[in-house]
Parts: C-alpha cells; sequence; structure tokens
C-alpha cells in the first residue's frame, strides 16, 4: 500500500512537472509573439504600405499611388492664367534702346531676364537681346552658340513678346563704334530697385541718349513685389519665365529624352535638388571650409554677421540644406519604395559622390544626366569647340642610368645622408579652384580658360536638370529660400512648378521642423519609432497642400516673384468658400486669395479634357506588388482632400570680357 502511495506521488509529481512546463512554453511562444508584433510596430516599418483600391490610378500601364503621387486635390481649382486683364496696348513710339550684361549662373540669368523685360516695358524701351556673361567670357565654346543663344531659342523669344515688347538682336551698327566709345551711360542697379527708380532717375537718361547700358549681377534688377497698380507686369514676368524663355531646341530634345527614359522603368520619377553649393554653406555658416568665402561676402556687405559662426546652431535652426541622408530618410518615411526613381539636380554638390552614399544605399536608382545621357549626347549639346592649350605641369624627365652614376661621382665626399626624394610635382587641378587656394592664400585665384569653360557648361547642365525637375511627378528640395535675397534652383523649380501644375506634388518643408524630429531621434535614425514616422508624414503631407504654399508667400515672395507667381498669374475654375483669409506680406500686399475666376473658354477646355482622361481608363494595366500600410485612414483621408498636409564679378572686368568692345 505505501509502495502504490509512493508511486501516485512520483506521478503527480511528474505531471505537475509535465504542465508546469507546457504552461512555460506556451507563455514564452505568446511572449515571443507580442514582442515581435510591438517591435514591428514601434519602428514604424517605413517601406510597407496596403494601399486601399481607391489610392491607386492608372498611368499609361503602370498603376500609381496617389498618395505619393497626387494630385492634390485642394490646389486642383488653380490654374495658370499669365494673360492680360485690362487694357494693355502694344508698344508704340520708343524711348531708346536698353542693353545688358548678365553676371552669374543660371538662376541669375533666368531672372534677371524677366526683370529686364518688365523695365523695357516700363520704360516704353526697345531691348536688345541681353548678354550672358558666363557664356561670352568662357574662350573656344563653339561659336553656333553666341550668348543669349547658349542657352534660349532667341526666335521664340522675340515672338513670344511681340505684344509687350520690341526686342532686337544686336545693337544696330551705327551704335556699335559709340558703344566702343563708352558714350552711353552705365547703370548697375541694385537687385531691390523699385520702379521709381526707373521712372525718375533712368528714364531722363534714355531719352536724352537713345541708349543705356546697365550691368545686372545680383539675380534681377527690380523688386520682387511691385504695387497692386503694376500687376501687368508681374504677369509679363510670368510671361517671360513660362512662355517666353524656351530652351534651344537640342537642349529641349535632350531633355525631353531624359523624361521619357526615367518614365520608362516603373513609372513616376522623383526629382531632388540638394542645394550644397559654395555660396549657400558660406553665406550661413554651415561648412567652416568656407570661411573665406563668407569672409568675401561679409566685405560686400551681402552678409551683416560675424565670421565664426556655429555650424551646428545653423543647422538646428534650419538655415543649412537637409543632407541626402537625411531626405532618403523622408522619403522612406513617407512609404516610397526603395525602387522608386529619384533624379539628382543640380551641377554643383559640396561633397560629391561621398555623401550621396547613403541616400544610393536607400534609393539604388538614384540617377543624374551622366547616367540617363551617353558622353556622345552630351557633347552633342555642348557643340564644336576650339582647343584649349594644355598647362598641366609635366612630370621631370626621366634620367638614365648613366647620368644617375656620374651625378652620383660628383656629389661630394662620403659618408653622407641620403639625399631628399625628388619634390612631388604639382598638377593643375591642385592649382587651380577652391581647393587650391582656400588654405593657401588671401586671395582667389583668376579662373583659367577651362574654368571658363566649365562654367558655360554648368549652364547646360543646370538646363537640363531643370527641364527634368520641373517635368517630375514629385519634387523635394535640399534647400530653397535661404533668406539671402539671391534666387535659388529649387525655389525657380518650386515656382514653375506652382504655376504650370498647381496641383502637382511639390514638397515645401520647414527645415527648422524637421531639424527638431530629426534631432529628437539622433540615435536611432534608421529605427524610430511609430510616432516619429507619423509626425514626418504629417508635417510633409500638410506642406503639399494650402499651408505649405502659404508659408512659401511669405518666405518666398518677397526675395523673388518667380518663386511664387501668385496671385496674378493664376486663376480659379470655381468658387471656394473655404479659401483661408487673405494672406499678407510684410508690405501689405496679398499674396493669396483673390485670385481672378478662370475665363469660361479655359473651364470648357479643362472640363473636356477631365472627361477624355477619365474616359479613356486603360483596364488592362499591369498588377504591381501593393505595399503593406499601416492603416493610417487618417493620415490617407488628409491626403486625399487635399490637405496633405558667385554674387558677382566685379564691374571693373568688364570691358575685358565683352567680346564686342
Amino acid at each position: 500500500m505505501g509502495l502504490k502511495c509512493e508511486l501516485c506521488s512520483k506521478m503527480f509529481h511528474q505531471s505537475k512537472i509535465k504542465l508546469a512546463a507546457l504552461v512555460g512554453i506556451t507563455l514564452s511562444v505568446f511572449s515571443l509573439l507580442v514582442h515581435i508584433f510591438v517591435a514591428n510596430y514601434s519602428v514604424g516599418d517605413f517601406l510597407r504600405y496596403k494601399l486601399q483600391e481607391d489610392y491607386l490610378y492608372p498611368q499609361g500601364h503602370k498603376l500609381r499611388h496617389r498618395r505619393l503621387w497626387g494630385p492634390v486635390s485642394s490646389l486642383e481649382v488653380l490654374q495658370p492664367y499669365a494673360k492680360p486683364r485690362n487694357f494693355y496696348p502694344v508698344p508704340g513710339q520708343q524711348n531708346g534702346l536698353i542693353y545688358a550684361k548678365i553676371f552669374g549662373g543660371f538662376v541669375k540669368i533666368r531672372s534677371s531676364i524677366c526683370d529686364l523685360v518688365a523695365i523695357a516695358r516700363l520704360l516704353n524701351a526697345t531691348l536688345v537681346i541681353p548678354e550672358i556673361q558666363q557664356s561670352v567670357r568662357s574662350k573656344g565654346i563653339s561659336k553656333k552658340f553666341k550668348s543669349f543663344s547658349y542657352l534660349y531659342d532667341e526666335e521664340q523669344f522675340i515672338a513670344a513678346l511681340l505684344d509687350d515688347v520690341i526686342v532686337i538682336k544686336s545693337l544696330p551698327t551705327d551704335l556699335k563704334e559709340a558703344r566702343k566709345r563708352r558714350k552711353f551711360p552705365t547703370i548697375s542697379p541694385k537687385r531691390s530697385a523699385s520702379p521709381s527708380f526707373y521712372i525718375g532717375e533712368v528714364l531722363p537718361k534714355l531719352k536724352q541718349s537713345k541708349v543705356i547700358r546697365m550691368l545686372v549681377s545680383d539675380g534681377g534688377c527690380l523688386q520682387p513685389i511691385l504695387p497692386s497698380s503694376l500687376d501687368e507686369y508681374q504677369r509679363l514676368r510670368c510671361r517671360v519665365a513660362f512662355h517666353a524663355l524656351k530652351f534651344r531646341s537640342e537642349i529641349q530634345a535632350l531633355g525631353k529624352q531624359m523624361v521619357e527614359r526615367l518614365r520608362a522603368t516603373v513609372g513616376p520619377y522623383l526629382s531632388y535638388h540638394p542645394g550644397l553649393v559654395r555660396n549657400t554653406l558660406a553665406f550661413h555658416g554651415c561648412a567652416e571650409l568656407f570661411q573665406y568665402r563668407r569672409k568675401q561676402l561679409i566685405k560686400q556687405g551681402t552678409v551683416d554677421e560675424d565670421l565664426v559662426v556655429d555650424s551646428v546652431a545653423r543647422k538646428t535652426n534650419g538655415s543649412c540644406p537637409l543632407m541626402p541622408e537625411e531626405v532618403g530618410l523622408l522619403l522612406r518615411a513617407m512609404g516610397y519604395p526603395p525602387n522608386t526613381v529619384i533624379y539628382l539636380a543640380g551641377s554643383e554638390t559640396f561633397g560629391g559622390q561621398r555623401i550621396l552614399v547613403p541616400l544610393q544605399a536607400m534609393y539604388t536608382n538614384l540617377v543624374d544626366r551622366t547616367s540617363l545621357c551617353s558622353k556622345k549626347e552630351l557633347l552633342n549639346l555642348i557643340g564644336p569647340e576650339y582647343p584649349l592649350t594644355s598647362n598641366l605641369s609635366q612630370p621631370p624627365p626621366v634620367k638614365s642610368e648613366k647620368q644617375l652614376i656620374e651625378e652620383w661621382k660628383k656629389a661630394g665626399p662620403r659618408p653622407r645622408p641620403l639625399p631628399p626624394p625628388p619634390a612631388r610635382p604639382f598638377y593643375q587641378h591642385e592649382n587651380e579652384g577652391w581647393y587650391g587656394w582656400v588654405a593657401e592664400t588671401d586671395t582667389e585665384p583668376e579662373f583659367s580658360p577651362m574654368d571658363l569653360r566649365k562654367q558655360a557648361h554648368r549652364l547646360l547642365w543646370d538646363a537640363l536638370d531643370y527641364y527634368v525637375s520641373v517635368e517630375a511627378d514629385a519634387f523635394f528640395p535640399g534647400f530653397n529660400n535661404d533668406g539671402s535675397g539671391w534666387p535659388d534652383f529649387s525655389s525657380l523649380v518650386m515656382g514653375h512648378r506652382l504655376y504650370q501644375t498647381p496641383s502637382g506634388v511639390t514638397y515645401h518643408p520647414s527645415r527648422k521642423t524637421l531639424a527638431e524630429l530629426f534631432g529628437s531621434v539622433h540615435d536611432n535614425l534608421y529605427h524610430p519609432t511609430h510616432n516619429w514616422t507619423q509626425l514626418v508624414r504629417a508635417h510633409l503631407n500638410k506642406s503639399l497642400g494650402i499651408d505649405g504654399i502659404l508659408a512659401r508667400a511669405k518666405s518666398s515672395k518677397p526675395a523673388n516673384f518667380l518663386s511664387y507667381p501668385f496671385p496674378e498669374c493664376s486663376c480659379r475654375t470655381s468658387k471656394s468658400y473655404d479659401i483661408p483669409a487673405h494672406v499678407m506680406s510684410s508690405n501689405s500686399e496679398i499674396l493669396y486669395g483673390i485670385e481672378d475666376e478662370c475665363p469660361e473658354w479655359m473651364v470648357r477646355g479643362l472640363a473636356t479634357a477631365s472627361f477624355k482622361t477619365t474616359g479613356a481608363k486603360d483596364e488592362d494595366v499591369d498588377e504591381i506588388e501593393l505595399l503593406e500600410d499601416d492603416n493610417e485612414t487618417d493620415g490617407q483621408s488628409e491626403s486625399d482632400n487635399g490637405n496633405r498636409s558667385d554674387t558677382s564679378r566685379s564691374m571693373e572686368h568688364d570691358e575685358e570680357m565683352d567680346l564686342d568692345d
């Protein structure tokens, strides 16, 4: 009996152990599943979305994700409309001629030309097609394209402005000799010159001499915001920038091919301009390497600050460009898949390929003009050029063994220390450019012929990038509205897109807000919390809609009209009662909310185009892999409602740059 009790007791204990083990295993499995779920939720897996069918619409034979590629519903009522609204007579009796020279790169050239046309209309003067000094100064570039025609189509420029300003290609022959003898008054206006300055000071000189010469170097020569009585001059600026300034046919043809190649792979593409250029970094003190350039800007009066600043603090307050790595993380947070095609715009990026490595790792389809175009296509765009004499440092001649032995015998008594190694030759690329003088001398070296040629070529590369960026399905600026007052590439692209396709996906991020968000996850950038991802999406979605362009209205237009051509150059297809209160500038000018209603012929044309688009949907679309969502119904509805949310060369060098003088 005692033995049976002992056996029963052992069996009972074994059963308890098995039960405990079973319960433990069950709890462990349950705990593991909970941990996996929580971990997957907390990192906010950027790349996986499960978009509803409502969020997909066809483009050709591909499906696009509406939340990533637009359009922004709240801005669909806005349309481009730059035609005159009031009585606008054609040019009559002229007061004289204006011929101008424009200094600076692609962005300054484009902005300055628009100002010059408006001034010619204001003074009732004939405009001689401006000279682009960036190409005139370059030695040996193709004679097929001279000055203005190096970038733009002269015939289109003249024809498009026929009802606005009389434009001629060059000075009459009898005036060219007088020009060489400098008989005409020269004016170097400031970027913020007012209409009263031209009426009161320039017009009398024009009437007296019949010809005036203007030197434009700061990216413009007329204040950005004009009085409401001069709205027609603002619309004239739009007609110049968005209709008259067409790139020459070779640039347009290659740009169109690039856009087609970008869309031939997976459909839509995003364009990104880093904005990492020397002047920007020096102006804001974002890189200590450019202290000398910053010293120059202080001496010129462009910068009114101390030479040494805290670059980390500047980054925190949003004064510095976003780094490519940060842009990659933002795009991941928005849900752009890793196979998204990203076009890298900009002919100058400080740091080169090294600084793009993190972005390239996240988005392998990161391309630029060199990967889209063959060398032959780019050379054909440049045209035939005269060869430049090579002034590269040559290595010392190689000595024969016999010469070395003779030198050794004549070297003197022994023993003696070994002779120092031969001096390493300095190559030309070490002596030219900012890296050759930034730490060695106090003066910037003169540009070599090759430097000047490369600057001219850069105009072409910027033109291609501008074309591709304006046509992109989405645009993300690494830097814009920097506060310096200079026009910048991203702002001009954003202004052109805002005019041409207001409802297109153009992000208007606040760099200060993003700096705060990145600061909150500094130690965990690649595995942020789900809440951080939500905050990033909310900010960028909000920047796509009305809130984004309202923020730009206050920051962009006071610096450059072309970066925000509203409300003068737009119209509304219908009355909207949810328009925010009129947004005012610091000069008490209305920046948004008073757009005119579009004319009836435009409304009918848009309705017809919309009907054809919706009626011709291709039912046989390709299947694509849908991304898994985190079920953000709030973010989706918000998106669907449209609430997604070288300063200049000194003028003393001007005459030696003029080939006609």
